[in-house]
C-alpha cells in the first residue's frame, strides 16, 4: 500500500519535529508532504520533505487551493488532495508538535482486533487508557462524568479511520488545561473500536485514513479553529455508521511538546463546542443517509448542510465542500 504522511506547518525546515519526520519518513519509504501558509519561510528546503508554499499551492491543478482561506489549519486539505493525486492508499496525518515513537512507523492495517462498543452514545475513550480523570477535546460536557461501558470480548473490526493517542500533552480541551494536571502518559497495547450509535471525538494529530474514507478527510474552514477537526470527526463517524465501519482508537504512538497557545483564547474558540457538541451529534443521528461508498459524497454534503442550518458553520462552506468533491472526482 502507498502510505503518505501529511502535516501543515508555518515552521521552517530547521524545526526539530519536521526534521525528524523527514528523516524517518524517508527511512520507511513514506512520502512526506508539508503544507505551508503565508507565514512559512520562503527558503524552506529539506530533503525527504515535499513542501508546498502558498505560491506552489495556488499553481496546482486544484480548484480548492484557490478558494481555501489563508492563515487557516484547513489548508491541510490540500495536503490530503496531493497525497490522493499521487495514488495514496493510506494517509497518516499529524502536527508539527508531535514526536513519533518507533511504533508510529508500523505498517497500518485496516482490519484490527479490538474491543468493539456499539449503541452506547458518548464514550470517553481516554478512560480506557488512563485512570486519570481526563477526556478528549470535543467531548460532550454533559457526559463528562459518565463511566465508559465495560469491555467484553475482542473481535475483528473494519476500521478505515484510526485515531492514535498522544502522550505527555494529549489533545484535551482548554477547561482541562486550565484546571487539571499534565503531563499524562497513556497505557499501551489496547484497541477500542466505536461502532454504530457510539461517538467520541477524534482529532487530526495522529490519525490514519484508508482509501475508502478519504472523502471524509475534509476539514471545514468556516467554523471555529478549535472545532474544525472535531466537527469533522462527528460527521465522519455518522457516515461510518451507514457503512458498518468502526472508528478505532489505539495507544499513543506520538508524544507532544505542545506549541505555544493562549489558553483563554482556546477556551473562547471552544465555547461553541462546549455548548453544541452534544446537540450536533443528536442532529446528525436524525439525518437520513444512504449506505455505500458511492453515497459518501452526498452524505457529506447532507451532514454539513445540517451544521449550516444549526448556524454553526457559515453557508460559504458548501462551495468549498463541492469543490473538494470535484477535485477528488477529477483525480479518480
Amino acid at each position: 500500500m502507498n502510505t503518505f504522511l501529511v502535516i501543515t506547518s508555518i515552521a521552517g525546515h530547521e524545526h526539530p519535529v519536521i526534521k525528524q519526520f523527514s528523516v524517518q519518513a524517508a527511512t520507511h519509504h513514506i512520502p512526506f508532504i508539508v503544507i505551508g501558509d503565508t507565514k512559512s519561510p520562503e527558503d524552506f528546503n529539506l530533503a525527504g520533505c515535499d513542501f508546498y508554499s502558498i505560491e506552489r499551492q495556488r499553481k496546482l491543478n486544484l480548484e480548492l487551493a484557490k478558494l481555501l482561506p489563508v492563515k487557516h489549519y484547513a489548508r491541510k486539505n490540500i495536503g490530503y488532495l496531493m497525497a490522493i493525486s499521487k495514488k495514496a492508499d493510506v494517509i497518516i496525518e499529524t502536527d508539527d508538535d508531535n514526536y513519533p515513537y518507533p511504533e508510529f512507523w508500523n505498517k497500518r492495517e485496516k482490519m484490527q482486533t479490538a474491543y468493539q462498543i456499539q449503541d452506547k452514545e458518548w464514550v470517553n475513550v481516554y478512560k480506557y487508557f488512563s485512570e486519570t480523570h481526563i477526556w478528549p477535546r470535543g467531548f460532550s460536557l454533559d457526559d463528562i462524568r459518565n463511566e465508559p461501558p465495560a469491555l467484553t470480548t475482542e473481535k475483528l473490526v473494519n476500521s478505515p479511520i484510526q485515531q492514535g493517542l498522544a502522550d505527555k500533552n494529549p489533545d484535551v480541551d482548554a477547561i482541562y488545561r486550565l484546571v487539571l494536571p499534565l503531563p499524562v502518559t497513556f497505557g499501551k497495547h489496547k484497541h477500542i473500536a466505536l461502532g454504530k450509535n457510539t461517538v467520541c471525538p477524534f482529532n487530526s494529530q495522529n490519525t490514519t485514513w484508508f482509501k475508502e474514507a478519504f472523502p471524509l478527510l475534509y476539514l471545514p474552514s468556516y467554523c471555529s479553529f478549535r472545532m474544525t477537526d472535531i466537527w469533522r470527526s462527528f460527521v465522519a463517524q455518522r457516515i461510518c455508521w451507514e457503512n458498518g465501519w468502526d472508528v478505532l482508537f489505539h495507544y499513543a504512538t506520538v508524544w507532544q511538546e505542545r506549541n505555544d497557545h493562549n489558553l483563554t483564547r482556546d477556551f473562547e474558540d471552544e465555547i461553541q463546542g462546549y455548548l453544541y457538541n452534544h446537540v450536533i451529534v443528536e442532529n446528525l443521528k436524525q439525518l437520513r443517509l444512504k449506505p455505500g461508498i458511492e453515497n459518501i459524497s452526498d452524505n457529506l454534503l447532507i451532514c454539513y448542510e445540517q451544521l449550516i442550518r444549526m448556524e454553526l458553520i457559515d453557508k460559504t462552506e458548501i462551495k468549498l465542500i463541492e469543490t473538494w468533491l470535484k477535485d477528488l472526482s477529477n483525480m479518480n
